[in-house]
């Protein structure tokens, strides 16, 4: 009898505090371009009473970036999303991972 392994999604979320919407879209789209991986923004949760009086480009408009790929791609996707991550590093600041993934 064989025993065929379900496909299991992992999924996390990361962010880095300064970045702007388009940045955030653009990181998205790099990403969707792995095979076998899904991403999607997150809106920044902030109540009226901390809205600015002036829009301020450097808070940003998205909360986190979600991460989602199969886990049988595991370590070849994670490592392509890992360097693809680092490449925004490099020009935007840290990611913070606030939801790690269950593997």
């Amino acid at each position: 009898m064989q025993t065929v392994k379900q496909k299991q999604r992992l999924r996390y979320q990361v962010r880095c505090q300064k970045l702007p919407l388009t940045v955030y879209r653009e990181v998205a789209a790099h990403l969707r371009q792995v095979e076998g991986v899904n991403t999607g923004l997150i809106p920044t949760s902030i109540s009226p009473d901390e809205i600015p009086p002036e829009f301020d480009y450097t808070q940003s408009q998205v909360g986190s970036l979600w991460i989602e790929y199969d886990d049988i791609h595991n370590s070849a996707t994670r490592q392509q999303i890992d360097q693809i991550l680092a490449y925004y590093n490099d020009r935007y600041g840290a990611w913070e991972t606030i939801d790690p993934p269950q593997d």
